[in-house]
């Protein structure tokens, strides 16, 4: 494999026992990353020597561009082009801020430089091509731009009287959702909580900045970039070029972190298209990191008042979740915040609602765990509160309004195993130690405190199509467009193949990343492996029945028993060797092709609630003089039907827990209130966690199989592992100090001011 290779391939040796799902193995493509041979979008070599772009962004959040002076850039040493709005390729316009349907969202033309109006501070203003990328950089600081500003609004708290209420939230699940008589129930619960708290804006930050190399070969335009959705590149980027679909090429064998933030083209993909075309020449774009802070998405901040009515015994009478959401005026999005409490808890008065409030910002994006994030945060800290107020173990509360059905759907669960996380988390976490009452528990100068939050996450499965093709040796090609975001894709395709077909793990070689390649939802909404993995499966089993059919010819196929295992094929009764088999039979291969439906087209997914949970565990030590918040351990049960990859599962999980430890206690992107820009905007100032933040972390997988999920019995669990962990961190920061800090990240300036006098004093 070279470093210029189009597509990806990996291949491993040394077969642990048969049945290969389900194995821990490890990465198949973990050889080419540690040896520097996994090409990532910046490093692809193709077409010739390319030219390289920097973006310069505006220098202002809302206005107009009234001067524009390149005389200098143009004259600067290396440069080939300066792109402006004066001279940038005519584009379709943006259009509406909300598309007529969901799937447009994703697909829809995104033009660059082609108005004289600013939308957002930092949005591209002009393109410097230079022969290298210091000399692009240099360049674009020489470029005079003159603004007239107008006044632009940024606040969300106080601006709620603007709200609006959208016309559907993000993936089209609706608005708002009543079920019986809310604000009367909870007018007459014995026991409520009414609380608010606040999330703020958060950052995606994979590794991988966002970076294309472009390339047009006439009038076919190859693009490398990392993309986890290659459909929705591949369709965004034509209708901003204006050409037909099948003229665009996306490959993107390797992803470098993701997490929402690569669904969709951003700048760096449309403008070095543009670039490459009017030069005819390979243009290379990366976004800096600060760049990406502005134009590659966003979490946005939230308002959640959360309000709930039980009786005397902790059941749940009124159930209420409003939240408030900061929106792009240009484009809409509305994260789905409140949508998984419809299906977590039981109560009879039910109420959930969405509202927006616009901002001038650029759009918000699907960020990890979309909704249950930033939701589970607030709502089962809620809980913990509700718990406090009735004296309840939290544990015991959520037991108590463990729902016989799906709440607001009225449909059976396919398999719920939250009740069964919780009580194996307290057995192995030591739950019975919690002391009842906060702040009660220190060791030296160290408060200690336990929490626990539930975790829920819809599981869903995406439309997918896969290729399979066994030579006459035996050796396996598997190819779909799907992609490995680090998530472990190639591996787990491998283990199915080997799986079904029973070959060697060492005989499959899995080609991914490439639009030429059968069409996959991607990667995102934790569907991504349930999704390829049930197309793979499907076009393998058809394989087998052609080599049975190839073996038999005529009618004698039908009916008969085949098995495969071990590089053999039994068939009838008789054992042969396959790649023996396929030699005489069908000595030029077999090819097959398998598809799996998108939930929304699939029965079972109407008729059946179709959820992974999770239970999350935190222990803290704050200490008592400085306020700083120590994690020492945490745990995660897991309920997410057949695990195809113990390893690799394991690893998304420790991935979503540092995850919520980082929304609880760190992440938070500083807006500037009067100039509509984010302030810390690099990761020496964006703390995201780290392995120093948290020494002892643990997962643990129930064993479980949902035959109503898919042919795999599998579930989706990468964004899992997020939802609720931080909301057990911020229950244990309570359960140790007796402070309920509801403004994220609970910060020492939050929580110092507050600590028990007790606790303080010498």
């Amino acid at each position: 494999m070279t470093k210029s290779s189009a597509k990806t391939t990996a291949k491993t040796g040394g077969n642990p026992p048969r049945g290969f799902i389900g194995q821990p193995l490890a990465r198949v493509d973990g050889p080419l990353k540690v040896t520097g041979r996994a090409t990532y979008a910046y490093e692809h070599e193709h077409g010739g020597r390319p030219a390289y772009g920097h973006i310069l962004g505006a220098a202002i959040a809302v206005g107009r561009i009234v001067g524009i002076d390149t005389t200098e850039a143009e004259r600067a040493p290396g440069v080939i082009k300066v792109m402006t709005l004066r001279n940038a390729p005519v584009q379709p316009a943006f259009g509406p801020p909300v598309t007529p349907t969901v799937p447009e969202v994703f697909t829809r033309a995104r033009p660059m430089l082609s108005t004289d109006r600013v939308r957002y501070y930092d949005e591209p203003a002009a393109l410097v091509v230079a022969e290298t990328f210091e000399a692009a950089r240099a360049a674009a600081g020489l470029i005079r731009i003159s603004y007239e500003r107008d006044e632009g609004a940024f606040e969300l708290a106080g601006r709620l009287g603007e709200a609006y209420a959208p016309g559907r939230t993000n993936a089209g699940f609706e608005t708002d959702s009543a079920i019986g008589d809310f604000e009367g129930a909870f007018a007459s619960a014995a026991v409520t909580v009414d609380t608010t708290y606040r999330t703020p804006y958060a950052h995606h930050n994979p590794m991988e900045p966002h970076a294309t190399l472009a390339v047009w070969s006439g009038n076919q335009l190859t693009i490398h970039t990392g993309a986890q959705t290659l459909a929705n590149f591949q369709a965004g980027l034509a209708n901003t070029l204006g050409i037909p679909a099948e003229n665009v090429r996306i490959v993107s064998p390797f992803v470098g972190g993701g997490f929402g933030a690569k669904l969709i083209v951003h700048p760096d993909t449309v403008l070095a298209a543009m670039a490459a075309r009017e030069l005819q020449r390979p243009v290379k774009i990366a976004l800096t990191r600060q760049q990406m802070f502005a134009n590659a998405g966003h979490r946005a901040e939230m308002i959640h008042q959360i309000r709930l009515g039980s009786d005397g015994d902790g059941r749940l009478t009124a159930m209420g979740y409003d939240v408030w959401s900061a929106t792009s005026r240009f484009e809409e999005f509305c994260e789905q915040t409140a949508v998984f409490a419809r299906s977590l808890y039981a109560a009879p008065n039910r109420l959930t609602r969405h509202r927006l409030v616009p901002v001038d910002l650029n759009r918000g994006e699907w960020m990890r765990s979309p909704g249950e994030a930033p939701g589970m945060l607030a709502f089962e800290c809620a809980m913990d509160e509700l718990a406090d107020r009735l004296g309840l173990d939290p544990i015991e509360l959520r037991r108590r309004n463990e729902p016989a059905e799906d709440p607001e759907r009225g449909v059976p669960f396919a398999t719920r195993n939250l009740v069964a996380c919780m009580e194996e988390g307290a057995r192995r976490f030591g739950w019975e130690r919690r002391g009842a009452t906060p702040a009660r528990v220190q060791e030296g100068r160290k408060l200690i405190g336990l929490g626990m939050a539930a975790a829920i996450r819809p599981n869903y499965i995406g439309g997918a199509a896969a290729r399979v093709a066994i030579d006459a040796t035996g050796d396996v090609t598997v190819r779909l467009d799907m992609t490995d975001i680090g998530t472990g894709t190639y591996t787990i395709l491998t283990q199915i193949a080997a799986d079904v077909l029973g070959v060697p793990l060492s005989a499959v070689r899995v080609e991914l990343g490439d639009s030429s390649f059968p069409r996959t939802a991607g990667s995102g909404g934790s569907w991504g492996a349930a999704s390829s993995g049930s197309a793979v499966h499907d076009a393998c089993s058809k394989l087998r029945e052609k080599i049975v059919q190839a073996a038999l010819p005529g009618d004698d196929a039908a009916g008969t028993e085949a098995s495969f295992a071990g590089g053999e094929v039994r068939i009838g009764g008789r054992a042969e060797r396959l790649s023996d088999l396929l030699r005489r039979v069908a000595p030029d291969g077999i090819e097959a092709e398998g598809a799996v439906q998108p939930f929304r087209q699939n029965d079972l997914y109407k008729d059946w609630s179709q959820h992974s949970y999770g239970a999350h565990f935190a222990e803290v030590a704050v200490d008592c003089d400085t306020g700083e918040i120590r994690v020492r351990r945490m745990l995660a049960v897991i309920g997410a039907g057949r695990i195809l990859n113990a390893k690799t599962a394991r690893s998304q999980i420790l991935g979503g827990m540092a995850w919520g430890l980082g929304a609880a206690l760190m992440e938070n992107t500083v807006l500037d209130r009067h100039h509509g820009h984010f302030i810390n905007h690099d990761l020496a100032e964006y703390h995201v966690a780290v392995n120093g933040d948290v020494p002892d972390m643990e997962v643990v997988f129930l064993e479980e199989h949902d035959d109503k999920a898919n042919p795999l019995g599998a579930k989706g669990l990468g964004e899992l592992g997020v939802c609720g962990a931080g909301a057990a961190v911020a229950n244990a920061v309570y359960n140790a100090t007796g402070v309920r800090v509801r403004e994220y990240p609970i910060t020492l300036d939050k929580l110092l001011p507050h600590l028990p006098t007790a606790a303080i004093q010498w």
